[in-house]
């Protein structure tokens, strides 16, 4: 069990790490990891309180990013589909599923690479196609980062809007899941508890080693990089859902 905790305190620093900086949040990298030794709904479970704790570190560390119509368009159908996914996971196998994503953001990181120049304007339509996209994906997988990166990024938006926005919107995205998933009765039992409170600090320690990072990204990369950890994303959904 000792082991067990030590993987998942490693896999929390590298995940807050990578995730802040792609914006996906931790999920992306955690849920995987968490599997191998828990079912999916207690992964769930977990990772998204984790995912929660990084969500305020996002916000206190990039708060000159706030942007209050595209948060609004984006986060309300958000947290709205995140509350219908959360509720189809406890009932569904999402392998075929995570396959189908995979093959989305794939096609749409070799378009963005192909088209570097191209953005979309933040509209409100838009704002609400990506923001319920992102929620029920979030709310199946955990790992809705990957559909939410993929429209900001369109949006060509600084880095610290970008950031902002994600951890923004994905903090009220994790209160509506994590709500659903304890009314559906999960649980974490007393070693996953323990672990959990180590865990949160050392997300905090990953946040502002990112910060750091982020902070030395030449502004016309950071789309291009994003780009590469969706891709990442989208290749590991095909291989290994």
């Amino acid at each position: 069990m000792i082991l067990t905790a030590a993987v998942i305190i490693l896999i929390t620093f590298v995940a807050a790490v990578f995730g802040t900086i792609s914006g996906f949040g931790i999920s992306t990298l955690m849920v995987p990891v968490i599997l191998f030794f828990y079912p999916l709904p207690v992964t769930l479970l977990f990772v998204a309180i984790i995912h929660f704790a990084g969500d305020i570190w996002k916000i206190i560390f990039f708060k000159r990013g706030i942007r209050w119509k595209l948060i609004l368009s984006f986060g309300i159908p958000g947290i709205i589909a995140s509350y219908v996914g959360a509720s189809v996971v406890l009932n569904v196998s999402p392998d075929v599923m995570k396959r189908i994503l995979g093959v989305f953001l794939l096609s749409y990181v070799l378009f963005l690479l192909s088209k570097k120049e191209w953005r979309i304007h933040p509209r409100t339509t838009t704002g609400v196609v990506g923001g319920s996209l992102y929620g029920f994906s979030a709310g199946v997988f955990g790992i809705g980062g990957a559909v939410r990166s993929a429209f900001l990024t369109a949006y060509n938006l600084p880095k610290e809007v970008y950031i902002f926005t994600a951890g923004f919107i994905a903090l009220f995205v994790d209160i509506t899941r994590i709500t659903k998933y304890i009314s559906g009765e999960q649980s974490l039992h007393s070693f996953l508890l323990v672990t959990l409170a180590v865990c949160v600090p050392v997300s905090f320690l990953g946040a502002y080693v990112a910060k750091k990072v982020v902070d030395k990204v030449p502004p016309k990369r950071f789309r291009i990089l994003i780009a590469l950890f969706i891709g990442l994303m989208a290749l590991k959904l095909l291989v290994i859902p």
